[in-house]
Order: structure tokens, then sequence, then C-alpha cells
């Protein structure tokens, strides 16, 4: 086990979303204290949407001039596609804060192609984060989700994208996906300073056992393991009802606190 790994049950997805305001809180303020700035990389889906409605809520709490949002992944769509990760971020997040737009970092999903767009993308990263050849970005925070098979980001199980290690960005075109999508790569996940999951409902239960249970680590979310870096794996009741005594879980119901690593 990442000695560095927590896992943190809620009661609710309301008190999944209160803690996960305080730790950006936390990620933060440290950031932007050590050298004025906080780069993040979010993640669409529904399970976030609590979240995000929640940090808007914080516009004048918090240093958003002093922010850069990127995203974990993105379909190639238009971006007032109802399939757009960025649309919803820019629809539950962005427009509610006060966000420079030069400080926002979208997919660029108008390119020609879909291996464009992850081309654009990660040169855009190379370019904010000042990359020599052979380095990887360091975000102080990537939120992440998992799907009902284990993956995470647009990282998928069996695929090559897991195997990937010099790409920053990649090209996501798989049979059983209704869209294309671009992701960063697991190299880049794994050199975060944080990493944040949040989950929630009892069809992520099972993969969720075997993410952290398993071992044979064949699934996408598995296979976060940073380096230097903490991951918080944030559950409500439903997505952690089949996690067992062998793992060191810390409860957070009904009001209490209590935490392990």
């Amino acid at each position: 086990m990442n000695d560095h790994r927590e896992i943190l049950i809620f009661e609710n997805g309301d008190e999944l979303s209160d803690f996960a305001l305080e730790k950006w809180r936390e990620i933060s303020g440290k950031a932007i204290k050590d050298r004025e700035s906080f780069a993040v990389a979010l993640s669409g889906g529904k399970t976030p949407v609590g979240f995000y409605r929640k940090l808007a809520g914080l516009q004048d709490d918090l240093s958003w001039n002093k922010t850069d949002v990127f995203l974990v992944d993105e379909r190639f769509v238009p971006f007032d596609s109802d399939e757009s990760n960025y649309g919803m971020i820019k629809d539950k997040l962005l427009n509610r804060v006060r966000i420079p737009a030069g400080k926002v970092h979208p997919v660029s999903t108008g390119e020609d192609s879909l291996q464009a767009a992850a081309k654009k993308y990660e040169g855009d990263l190379k370019e904010f984060f000042k990359l020599n050849v052979g380095e990887f970005p360091e975000f102080d925070l990537i939120m992440l989700g998992i799907g009902e098979d284990g993956h995470t980001a647009s990282l998928f199980p069996g695929t090559s994208s897991l195997t990937e290690n010099e790409r920053l960005a990649i090209a996501v075109d798989l049979n059983k996906l209704k869209n294309k999508r671009i992701s960063l790569t697991l190299p880049v996940i794994n050199n975060a300073k944080n990493i944040i999951f949040l989950i929630s409902g009892h069809n992520k239960a099972k993969a969720l056992r075997e993410i952290l249970e398993g071992k044979e680590k064949l699934l996408p979310a598995s296979r976060v393991k940073p380096g230097k870096g903490r991951v918080f794996f944030l559950l409500d009741k439903s997505a952690g009802a089949y996690l067992s005594h062998l793992i060191k879980v810390s409860h957070c119901l009904e009001g209490g606190l209590s935490r392990a690593k």
C-alpha cells in the first residue's frame, strides 16, 4: 500500500464535498504561499458536480487570480456540447468565479483531428510548466474519478494507454466509447503532488474494492501511485460498501472524522 494514501468514507456526497473543499483550500494555500501559483487538473462526470458548485461559492475566499485550471481529460466535441467536460466545469464552476481567462487551459477540441488536439494540449502543458525533454508536469492537485470498469481519466482497462511513458497527453479512440477523447497519461498523473479521487454510488463499489484490495492491479485506477505525492480516496457509503477489514479505512460518519494512512 502507498504510504501516502488515505481512504475516507463519508455519510453522503455533501460531507464528501465539504472535506474536498478543505483539502483544496489547504493545497492551494500552500502552493500560493510557496510560489504564488496553484495548478490543478479537473475531471468531468457527475460525481464532482456538487463539489464544483460548492467550490464556486468560495470565490471570495480563494485566490482564483493565482489559480491555473487544466483538464484531466476531454471528449473530442465542441465546448458547447452537453458531452464536453470543459462545458460542464465552465457552467458549474468557472463562470461563477473571478478567474482570469488566461488562467483557464481547456483542451483545444477545434483542431482538425483527435491526434492534433492531443498534441496541442501536450504542447500547452510543456509551455506552461516550462518542461525540458523527458520531464513531466508537476500539478499541485489532480482531481479524478473512477468508472464502473475501473478506468480513470480516459485511461481504460486493457489499452495501450496504460503503458505510455513518454507523452503527456494522448488520443483515445475506442469502439466502445460514444466520443473520442484526449487524456493526460499516467506519468503525468503520478507526478502530481496531490491526487483526490471523488467516488460515489454503489455501482462503483465492486471496481473500488479491486482497485484498493486487488492483487493483480490491472485496472487503470490501480496504477495511480504517485512517487512522492499523496492520494486521497473520498467515498460515500455506497461506494465503500465492499471494502473489507483488510483495508485500513477512515470513517467520516455522523460528523466524526478520523484519518488513517
